[in-house]
């Protein structure tokens, strides 16, 4: 039985069509297909019922998903430590973050170790999805909360302060109040957002008019004149149409954390891109009040 014919059940126990474990594995569906079948020959079971609404796991086939994923953490703390043993400064390096993060504040980052490290291929993934590190679907992660999986190295960032933005041409809303101004707000969906919150108390009359779970996607509406938008200070102070407001308070900071696999931690390049990270941000002057 082969390591790839497993990885490749899992994926479809995960996925539920031949083509979303495809997509993930990064295969043709006939290879997915193919190798489904091998599998199914060498243990002499049916492993999924073909439905309307795609493969479900037999009894036979759900009794295998925990060893399976045995087998997958096995190889990949393989996969890990081996990469984590590389000393040459050539190979991929995955990046997670949120939207704005990636758009905002890595350009700059990743501009100078690009130039410093040419034979680096780079990736970003950026979204709401929290990408797996002990999967390696990303090297290394920035996030707004800190990491709970076991075998990440972590560490605080930056402390990140907020502004309320408005656009350019439009007149001053009254702190406390906020009569005849609309509000941008933050999909609560996936979680709390203090700055959102405090936004509605400080101008507890102005009415929520939007909301978006994407930091541009708010502060390109505020620049359009559509409301008031409390944003990360390195994305409201970069977007010229915007007026960051004067006000008696504060909207409540967020930390930012980045955490990496253990068993990466001697991965030259990644050890590299830290060290880039760390530079930039001790150098910028959103880690510092006003």
């Amino acid at each position: 039985m082969e390591w790839s014919d497993v990885r490749v059940f899992l994926a479809i126990a995960r996925s539920g069509t031949l083509g979303g474990a495809a997509r993930a594995l990064r295969l043709s569906h006939p290879t997915v297909g193919r190798r489904l079948r091998a599998l199914e020959e060498a243990t002499g079971q049916t492993l999924f019922q073909r439905t309307a609404d795609g493969f479900v796991p037999t009894e036979e086939g759900a009794a295998i998903i925990p060893l399976a994923e045995q087998m997958e953490e096995g190889a990949l703390a393989m996969q890990r430590r081996l990469a984590g043993q590389e000393q040459k400064l050539q190979g991929s390096l995955r990046i997670s973050s949120a939207d704005w993060f990636g758009a905002y504040v890595l350009p700059p980052i990743i501009d100078r170790y690009a130039k410093a490290y040419p034979d680096v291929d780079l990736e970003i993934l950026t979204g709401t999805r929290l990408f797996s590190l002990a999967q390696r679907e990303a090297d290394i992660a920035f996030r707004i909360v800190p990491f709970d999986a076991p075998d990440v190295v972590q560490r605080r960032l930056m402390r990140l302060p907020y502004g309320v933005y408005i656009a350019a041409d439009a007149p001053e809303p009254v702190f406390g109040d906020g009569a005849g101004f609309r509000l941008i707000t933050h999909d609560t969906s996936t979680g709390q957002f203090p700055d959102i919150a405090w936004l509605g108390k400080c101008f507890p009359n102005a009415r929520p008019i939007l909301r978006s779970n994407n930091r541009n996607v708010q502060g390109r509406m505020s620049a359009q004149g559509v409301g008031i938008a409390v944003l990360p200070r390195p994305v409201g102070d970069q977007m010229a149409d915007l007026r960051r407001l004067n006000l008696p308070e504060e909207p409540p900071a967020r930390e930012i954390w980045m955490g990496y696999h253990r068993d990466l931690k001697r991965l030259n390049r990644l050890r590299a891109f830290i060290t880039a990270v760390t530079d930039d941000i001790a150098k910028t002057r959103f880690d510092r009040e006003d």
